[in-house]
């Protein structure tokens, strides 16, 4: 990786991320960033050191490393679709092997005691099974009384009128883009639920410049034709966009 790339990688808003290998990240990451969605997220949960949290779709355990380090958290690492062994490999050359479980969870069977959490998080995950009116009531259940949950996720900036995707967009729309919401529409759908009082329903500002330049440096040093489809179609997308309709939301709540 050039020393050029690399410093494109550093972020004054994200210090902490900062701090990481740039080639690791791009080796490992999958779309997008982790690392500083995470470090955006987690300052709004207001957890103490020693925190026993549950990273629910975790990916490769980026975000769970980074928990473990950085804010001296104890993290299950869960995730359905990438294996524990292989999570387990970074998590051990990451020095976390004391802080860090890795499991393979379906987002619907969680295996744990309710109430077994300080908190729950989900960076990029839970737009994929989390829409459905029922799903907090369930997954509340393992957060303690007035613990947290929290989420950072691909969104829209506002919901589209008649559900119209707007022109400039069409070329690039992929039925996955459908679970993409408003932070207002995710404060309505969690406060509805009445397990969880919502604290935090944001937009990140400027989140769509984040997103178009992460994916503008996965294309630069990927070999891999699947990541230079999707994320160079995704990098101009977001560039054309330029923020009028989409960006990254974080909602944050205590249980009940």
């Amino acid at each position: 990786m050039t020393t050029d790339l690399a410093a494109r990688l550093v972020r004054a808003r994200f210090p902490r991320s900062g701090n990481y290998d740039p080639q690791w990240l791009l080796d490992n990451a999958m779309e997008p960033n982790p690392l500083w969605l995470m470090e955006w997220l987690w300052p709004a949960l207001d957890l103490p050191a020693g925190a026993r949290v549950l990273d629910l779709g975790c990916g490769t355990a980026l975000t769970s490393i980074f928990l473990a380090r950085e804010y001296d958290a104890n993290v299950v690492a869960a995730e359905l679709w990438v294996p524990p062994t292989e999570n387990w490999s970074r998590i051990t050359e990451a020095g976390c092997a004391g802080r860090v479980t890795p499991l393979r969870v379906e987002a619907h069977d969680v295996p744990f005691a309710e109430g077994y959490f300080d908190a729950i998080v989900s960076v990029d995950a839970y737009h994929y099974f989390g829409t459905d009116e029922r799903y907090l009531a369930y997954l509340s259940r393992f957060v303690a009384p007035c613990g947290r949950i929290g989420i950072a996720v691909p969104a829209l900036t506002a919901e589209l009128a008649d559900n119209q995707v707007p022109e400039h967009l069409r070329p690039y729309w992929q039925h996955d883009f459908w679970t993409f919401h408003s932070p207002q529409w995710w404060r309505q759908l969690w406060s509805r639920s009445g397990v969880v009082v919502v604290d935090h329903a944001d937009l990140l500002d400027e989140g769509w410049l984040d997103w178009a330049l992460w994916d503008e440096m996965r294309v630069e040093v990927s070999h891999d034709e699947f990541v230079l489809t999707s994320a160079g179609r995704d990098a101009k997308m977001v560039r054309e966009d330029a923020g009028r309709t989409l960006g990254f939301a974080r909602v944050v709540a205590s249980r009940r």
